[in-house]
């Protein structure tokens, strides 16, 4: 027998079957993306790599609808909060060069902090933990954010503000420590953050498709961000580039994003000290910069979202593999697209919602499962049982149908998510929430919802509510009046129907939502309060 021509022939047969797989494995990859696609939720490029080795890289849709130019594997897109590990970067290397420390305190740095600060060091604004309230959740920030506004007057704008909390106490995920984190860069450099970025990151590891980005300049290949408007795409609104900073003002490529992560967690910028704190997470999985995820297997990432873009880069260092998917249409889709390429990437089998079969389970068995479970403090999940159609809802988002997979396990057909029933000694204590690659386990509190009561009030009583409420500029709710009934219809969106709790307090039966109308001295009605969620806003009458 000729041993050399069998080897070669097993050889060959290898090949082809590593070929086989590979091919199977991108179009499966594609198939995920593209059914997103097609449900009109993400636009972009997506890349997934092992090591320095591209296994799969594809862009789809638009960089502008308006001149139908197709994105690339070379668009640039705005890269929102990704933009966070390159400070956190940043103030490390200036940590070794020895221009700071992360123990300093913020008021070192910038000596009109106020007195509230003095126990707020550096590595609590790296990790969200100093207290400090996020400035873009502020109800002014809708019409600031679109001119330009130095770092300083930034600042300004929260630098008053009572903390929320002691520093270190807490996570609550701030932008306005980022944008310290930039003044500080700047302080301690004598550089612009644009400029330290550039000659310390962008420049040295090769990515000259990255800086920060800025409404006034031409650069090439810059896609243009939209959002959604019910079923259509629009124009985000604006936002002029200097507003996110050091906290979201980057752009990058997809290669480039790449090319940071290998160079990153391969020792190319930080000491091994430097990348350990960067890596080692504080309070709720976040380190300095990233979010640190340690279930099944242990990734490094972190999400970006900006008017008209959407991010998420993921780096599994255990296998060295990298994720990235850049949108320039606002979305969830990116970090749905991310967890399922990931899972893909280390061989598990991913199978989509309108791929799942339905089963049918009993009703009796659909009962156990009645009742509140928290997800967080704030944060519920209420099960319901509506005839034989187990029924779920998140605090602020609809009631939806939720269907049997098996006996424990239930998936939802409007989003890519799945509930598992939990027992422990034969009564169902928790559910577990698997989305976007993460598992939330929720404690259930209630055998019981609560459920809101509605109250007859008379039409001459609604008819003082009718009216135009402004949230924020360019979005109102309108409040009708058709027949007997109060209808609330948001810019853009469908209406939905509005019972009475009070006579000034009303809510919704779609969305865990109320709204409570606010009246001056005359009895004239000036304006609501929505309690959606964890949102809270006032909308004055128009």
């Amino acid at each position: 027998m000729d041993w050399t021509a069998f080897r070669s022939a097993i050889a060959a047969t290898a090949l082809l079957l590593s070929a086989v797989s590979h091919a199977q494995e991108t179009q499966r990859m594609d198939q995920i993306v593209q059914h997103l696609v097609d449900r009109k939720q993400f636009m972009g490029t997506v890349l997934v790599a092992r090591a320095d080795q591209i296994v799969f890289h594809k862009s789809y849709g638009s960089a502008n609808l308006e001149w139908d130019i197709a994105n690339t594997s070379t668009t640039k897109y705005r890269i929102g909060s990704i933009t966070k590990q390159f400070t956190s970067a940043s103030i490390l290397l200036l940590e070794e060069r020895g221009k700071l420390k992360l123990d300093d305190p913020i008021k070192k740095h910038f000596g009109e902090a106020p007195a509230a600060w003095d126990s707020v060091t550096l590595e609590h604004l790296l990790t969200h933990t100093s207290g400090i309230p996020n400035f873009t959740s502020f109800p002014e920030f809708d019409k600031l954010k679109q001119f330009p506004t130095p770092v300083t007057e930034l600042m300004g704008l929260f630098k008053d503000k009572p903390l929320e909390f002691a520093p270190g106490e807490k996570m609550a995920y701030s932008n306005s420590g980022y944008v310290l984190l930039g003044y500080v860069i700047e302080k301690a450099s004598g550089m612009s953050y644009a400029d330290f970025v550039q000659a310390n990151i962008f420049t040295p590891l090769g990515m000259k498709d990255s800086g920060y980005d800025s409404n006034a300049p031409i650069i090439a290949r810059r896609a243009a961000g939209y959002t959604r408007s019910g079923e259509s795409m629009v124009n985000a609104d604006f936002v002029h580039m200097s507003i996110p900073h050091a906290a979201g003002g980057l752009y990058s490529t997809t290669e480039d994003l790449l090319r940071w992560q290998r160079q990153l967690y391969g020792g190319k910028l930080l000491s091994a000290a430097s990348l350990a704190k960067m890596t080692t997470p504080f309070k709720n999985d976040y380190a300095l910069g990233l979010a640190v995820h340690t279930g099944k297997r242990k990734m490094y990432s972190h999400g970006g979202g900006i008017e008209g873009f959407n991010t998420l880069l993921a780096y599994y260092p255990d296998t060295q593999v990298s994720v990235v998917a850049l949108a320039n249409l606002n979305g969830n889709a990116p970090a749905e697209i991310a967890a399922k390429l990931g899972s893909l990437a280390h061989g598990d089998a991913v199978v989509l919602s309108h791929e799942r079969k339905e089963i049918t389970v009993p009703r009796r068995v659909l009962e156990r499962y009645v009742g509140t479970y928290a997800l967080s403090p704030q944060l519920n999940v209420m099960v319901t049982l509506e005839g034989d159609q187990l029924m779920t809802q998140v605090s602020g988002q609809q009631r939806v149908p939720t269907f049997a997979e098996s006996q424990t396990r239930f998936f939802l057909k409007v989003v890519d998510a799945q509930w598992e029933f939990v027992e422990t000694d034969g009564k169902v204590t928790h559910v577990i929430l698997y989305q976007g690659g993460r598992e939330i386990r929720a404690k259930r509190t209630s055998d019981t919802v609560a459920v809101k009561r509605e109250i007859p009030l008379p039409v001459s009583a609604l008819k003082k509510f009718v009216g135009t409420y402004q949230l924020r500029p360019g979005f109102d709710l309108v409040i009708k009046l058709e027949g007997e009934q109060l209808i609330l219809h948001p810019t853009g969106q469908g209406t939905d129907r509005l019972y009475a709790e009070t006579a000034d307090t009303f809510f919704s039966k779609v969305v865990d939502a109320t709204i409570q109308f606010h009246g001056n001295p005359q009895g004239e009605i000036t304006h609501l309060t929505l309690n959606q969620g964890q949102f809270k806003g006032d909308a004055h009458r128009k």
